[in-house]
């Protein structure tokens, strides 16, 4: 394989990378009492040993009550949890690397009793799970207002703490893609109805961010098509649809969009071969990081992210790296396989893929 385009510089406004390659975010709840600890600030600076690019942190909570889903995953708030992170931001660049955290509300995902608050309400646009099912709460404006903020603040800290930027996770069936999604979000005030009124509260959040943290901070915005709910939803169904969302959100001041899908190589629609992070870059021109199964011969979670039990191979990189020619996208995250090896990009330059160990449901009880 001919490597040399994933190797090349790239710069995100003010944030220069080394290479093309990023981590991608992954939960790992591996945080006691939901602070970071020396052993996370090692699993971190093993990537960035590893030669990865960017590093995107796991989801990491922002400071409202309802904002946690899963017991053991890190804050983004209070002294401690800073504290541990300015750790983990130490070692990774005392290791050459850059790292930004992803800021996280789980929104209706939420279950009670999990988290540091354990007695919070899931939140939600409309007090929906999904589409006809109900969990938790519908958001009143002042409580729109306080995860704005809450938001905000978790940028300003990142930036203070010695962050490289951020990333708002808005995919995958959590609060911001809740309020992007038609089946869960059923306002009929200046948050619902149509996709511009759709967009809204991920408006205010990216402006509140850019104003805390001012414009020399790069600013990730994750999405989705899919989400755990439902593996078939979409938010835009033509490529005139999905211009409309991003258009909303690069005016809103996302410097780069991270366009979240299973598998890379899926077409996004139909008569064009290009992928989500494709269609993004065609139609933004900003720069986009394309994730999806890389390195990995198929994403094996089953339907709601609960089957772990099958096994995905490694493969080759030929067909991205065919994409990364025609300049389809300018980043890629990698997950399951830099889970597994921190050493996997390193082994990707240097043609070693018999070295690269499989993923599967035995891994998960050895990560480093």
């Amino acid at each position: 394989m001919n490597t040399d385009k994933l190797f090349e510089t790239v710069n995100l406004g003010n944030l220069s990378l080394k290479n093309r390659t990023v981590m991608a975010p992954m939960t790992r709840t591996f945080s006691p009492e939901n602070i970071p600890t020396p052993d996370v600030a090692g699993y971190y600076r093993r990537r960035a040993e590893g030669n990865v690019g960017l590093i995107i942190t796991e989801g990491t909570c922002i400071n409202h009550e309802g904002a946690h889903g899963y017991d053991r995953v890190p804050n983004f708030y209070g002294e401690k949890a800073l504290a541990g992170w300015k750790t983990v931001v130490d070692e990774v660049h005392a290791a050459g690397g850059k790292i930004v955290p992803q800021l996280w509300h789980v929104g209706a995902v939420r279950k009670p009793g999990t988290g540091p608050n354990k007695e919070a309400p899931a939140y939600s646009p409309s007090g929906l799970y999904k589409p006809g099912a109900e969990n938790g709460v519908a958001m009143s404006q002042a409580d729109i207002d306080e995860v704005v903020e809450a938001f905000a603040q978790a940028a300003l800290d990142a930036k203070n703490v010695g962050f490289d930027g951020i990333e708002v996770h808005g995919a995958h069936g959590y609060l911001v893609d809740q309020f992007f999604w038609e089946g869960t979000n059923q306002r009929d005030d200046k948050y619902g109805g149509s996709l511009e009124k759709r967009c809204q509260f991920a408006v205010e959040i990216i402006q509140a961010i850019r104003q805390a943290v001012g414009d020399d901070f790069t600013i990730i915005l994750r999405f989705s098509q899919w989400k755990q709910q439902d593996y078939d939803a979409r938010l835009a169904h033509t490529p005139a649809e999905l211009e409309k969302f991003l258009t909303i959100l690069s005016d809103a001041g996302v410097d780069v969009f991270h366009a979240s899908t299973r598998r890379f190589w899926v077409p996004e629609f139909e008569g064009s071969d290009l992928n989500l992070a494709g269609w993004t870059k065609k139609l933004t021109n900003k720069p986009v990081i394309t994730v999806g199964s890389v390195g990995l011969d198929t994403d094996f979670i089953g339907e709601g992210m609960k089957d772990l039990s099958g096994t995905s191979n490694p493969t080759g990189i030929e067909g991205l790296l065919e994409r990364f020619e025609k300049e389809e996208f300018d980043l890629v995250a990698i997950g399951r396989a830099l889970l597994v090896d921190p050493q996997w990009v390193n082994k990707i330059k240097d043609n070693n893929l018999d070295d690269i160990q499989p993923f599967n449901k035995k891994a998960l009880g050895s990560l480093s």
